[in-house]
Formats: C-alpha cells, sequence, structure tokens
C-alpha cells in the first residue's frame, strides 16, 4: 500500500474526571500468559512478507502512568472483540491470539520496550496506542516490522500526514474534524466566532471550521488567536462581540486552564455564554470548582466517539468485570473486528496484508454490523461495509474514520457538563 497523503487535518485530551479505582496490569479475562517488560529494547524484527496462519493482536494500553484511567476498558474492548470472533470461527480457521501489555505514558520509554516484546511474540497488528505522541514514537518500529497499528483514542491532527507506509489508521476522529462537526451541528445558516489556542489543534480545527461552514450556509465572521502571552481576555471578547455572532467556539487545551475560566468568565459578562457557546473535546471539563455556580449554565461541548449503549456495555463487563468507564471501548472493540475482517478478506494475517484491506472492508461494500454477520455476507460477496459499536468508520485514504461519531453535551447550573445525544458529522 502506497504512501497515503494527507486527507485533512492526542495528545490525549485531558479531561478532568473523578479518579477511578487503581488498574490491574492485566485482565481476568485476557489470555493467562504473563506480561513481561523487557529490561532493555531490542530492535524490532521485521515481519515476513506472508502471515503464518493466526493472527496476533497486540494491545498496548496505559495500565500504568498518568493516563492509566484509560486503558481498562479498552483492554476489555479488545478482548471482547477476540472472544466474539474465536466463537464465529476465527480468522481463516484459526484462532485470534491476543497478548496485552503496558504502554505507559510518554515520560517513559515503556511503550517502545513493550512493542518489542509484541513483536517477539509475533504479532501482525497492534491495538493502541491510546496516546497520539505515542502512536508517533511508535510508527517507525512499526513501519520497520510491517505491523498495521489501529489507535481507539489518538485524536492529534498531526497523525494525519505522516509517512506511515499505509500502517497507521485510528477509529476515533482527528481533532481537527471537530471543526468540521460542529459547522454541520451548530453552524447552518448560522453567524459564528472562534477563539482559538494558536497551536496545531487550535489551527486545525478553525480551518475545518471554515471549509465546513461554506458547505452549511454559515458564516465565519471572527478567528481570535490567542497563546501563552495573552492576558487580556476582554479583548478577545471585544473583536468577537463586534462580530455580532450567533455561536461561539472556543478551542484551548487543558493545559490554559487559568487563559480558559478568564475567557469563560468574559464571555458569560458580555452575554455571550449560554447556549451561544460550545467547548471542545481539550476543554470540555468539570468546571464546579473552577467557576461561580452558573457561569457554565446551557453552553454546548462536543467530544469525539461513540457512548456505548447498555448492551455494549453488559458485553464489555462480561469480558472484564471491573470495567467502570467505558471511554474508548467501543473504539477499541471496531479496531479489533476490522483487522480479523481485513485478515480474513485478505486470506493472510500479516500485518502488511491486514493494512492493505482494512479501507476496503471499512466502507464501500454490504453493510454488515458483527463479525459473524460479516462472514456470512462474505460467503455470496466479496465486497463488506463494517459498520461498527463505535459508528461506521470508513477509512479514508489517511487511516482516519470519515464520517465520524461525536457526543453533544450540556453544562448544568454545577457547571458539569452531561451527554444530550450522539451525532455522525465530519
Amino acid at each position: 500500500m502506497p504512501h497515503r497523503t494527507s486527507a485533512s487535518t492526542l495528545r490525549m485530551r485531558a479531561l478532568i474526571a473523578v479518579a477511578i479505582g487503581s488498574l490491574c496490569a492485566g485482565l481476568a479475562a485476557c489470555a493467562p500468559e504473563p506480561m513481561p517488560v523487557p529490561t532493555t529494547a531490542s530492535p524490532s524484527p521485521s515481519a515476513t512478507p506472508r502471515g503464518d496462519g493466526v493472527l496476533r493482536i497486540g494491545t498496548l494500553f496505559p495500565t500504568t502512568g498518568s493516563t492509566s484511567f484509560l486503558a481498562r476498558a479498552q483492554d476489555a474492548g479488545v478482548e471482547l472483540a477476540v472472544r466474539e470472533i474465536n466463537e464465529a470461527g476465527g480468522v481463516n480457521g484459526k484462532p485470534v491470539v491476543a497478548y496485552h501489555r503496558d504502554s505507559g505514558d510518554a515520560s517513559s520509554t515503556k511503550a517502545e520496550k513493550s512493542f518489542d516484546d509484541l513483536m517477539a511474540k509475533k504479532a501482525d497488528v497492534i491495538i493502541g496506542p491510546s496516546s497520539s505522541v505515542l502512536a508517533e514514537r511508535l510508527l517507525p518500529r512499526a513501519v520497520a516490522a510491517g505491523v498495521a497499528m489501529i489507535s481507539p483514542s489518538a485524536t492529534s491532527p498531526a497523525l494525519t500526514g505522516l509517512q506511515d507506509n499505509g500502517l497507521l489508521f485510528r477509529t476515533i476522529p482527528s481533532e481537527a474534524l471537530e471543526g468540521a462537526a460542529l459547522a454541520e451541528v451548530a453552524g447552518k445558516d448560522h453567524k459564528v466566532a472562534i477563539i482559538y489556542y494558536t497551536d496545531d489543534v487550535g489551527r486545525a480545527v478553525r480551518d475545518q471550521l471554515a471549509q465546513g461552514l461554506t458547505e452549511v450556509g454559515g458564516t465565519l465572521v471572527a478567528k481570535v488567536g490567542f497563546s501563552e502571552t495573552t492576558n487580556d481576555a476582554d479583548k478577545i471578547i471585544s473583536v468577537v462581540n463586534a462580530a455580532e455572532p450567533d455561536v461561539i467556539v472556543l478551542v484551548s487545551p487543558f493545559s490554559a486552564m487559568t487563559k480558559n475560566k478568564a475567557i469563560l468568565l468574559a464571555l458569560t459578562k458580555a452575554e455571550l455564554g449560554g447556549a451561544k457557546l460550545w467547548l471542545t473535546s481539550q476543554n470540555l471539563a468539570d468546571y464546579s470548582q473552577a467557576l461561580p455556580k452558573g457561569t457554565l449554565e446551557n453552553v454546548n461541548g462536543i467530544l469525539e466517539g461513540a457512548i456505548p449503549d447498555a448492551a455494549f456495555q453488559k458485553r464489555v463487563k462480561s469480558a472484564d468485570p471491573a470495567v467502570k468507564d467505558f471511554r474508548y471501548a467501543a473504539e477499541a472493540y471496531d479496531a479489533t473486528i476490522l483487522a480479523a475482517l481485513a485478515a480474513t478478506v485478505a486470506g493472510d494475517d500479516s500485518g502488511r496484508s491486514v493494512a492493505a484491506a482494512l479501507t476496503a472492508v471499512s466502507s464501500g461494500g454490504i453493510k454488515c454490523t458483527s463479525y459473524g454477520e460479516c462472514l456470512d455476507v462474505l460467503k455470496t460477496r466479496t465486497d463488506i461495509d463494517y459498520d461498527g459499536i463505535s459508528g461506521p468508520i470508513g477509512f479514508d485514504t489517511a487511516g482516519d474514520p470519515h464520517p465520524a461519531t461525536y457526543g453533544i453535551y450540556r453544562y448544568g447550573s454545577n457547571n458539569k457538563f452531561s451527554f444530550v445525544s450522539t451525532v455522525i458529522a465530519g
């Protein structure tokens, strides 16, 4: 598969959340094989041109480190998918094997060591990592080894244009696409202003929003950037207010929380808050302790990813009863199902063969919504289109899902947000 050019422009988004209990190093439902981490990194062996008949899935999620609360649901999503694949007959007549490893967070080199360990286990596909930073760091290893890498939660726009030899995919949309989604959800026939932090994500969302508004009859009437050196929130608001927008979008990282609070207070004072205001994935957070009561009442938010229904949550808990936060479980599950379907269609389990078939099994064919159903379609047809728990997926030429699934949220008077609905946009 040739190098893919950029189709559109996670860092892991930091979201204030209630602390979740400490995570185990592995899942009770996982294969009982231990999870050692080598003390020294060894060169990743190259994958052979064709597989050995057994599809081996390796996971890289942070069971330790600052983002460890994300790992349990993703590991359980993969384990559930593997179980269901094997119950349906496996891949090309052989059971799928899964190995679970700890990526740690971006402050350590645990991800590299765990990746090398998975290569020693002859993994064909990596589900993970959760972090955009780690995905970019591990990509050269994946390219050298010829393994497909599918992240359920890495959202950085930078991943779209990397030199990946067609091996990097994700079942979660790029943060840049929030701009296109917001245009569809909130911008139709409206005047829109955007206040954005001048980093890669902020600029990408700004550009996607501007492009999206032209397609829905909206107008971008103001775009105001700010940075860590910006100290005058009132000046930002005066520019926005003069444009008389119907909708205001604030795009800023959690790391800019002091400035975020100042801007939110200034917007509220200028009567530009409430239902007019939209927060985005990086700053959608619990502000109950940070802002006066009522500041964010009726403010909207958008966040990439699906909210699993009760039936899927029950299935996930059958893989690991200790799961409480289901974030990215659906995306991890779908990544695993897609890898198995790609290996089935390719008739080969090697990483390169899986990667080459992923786009085809995710779009353009007969729709199917489970591994077993897709196998039934393949008995009489050659082209399938898997629509998963996380949404339609449909990989583009950059390995990004189009369209994508987003959750819409609304704040109450306590400055906490709650789920309203799911939209498919972008």
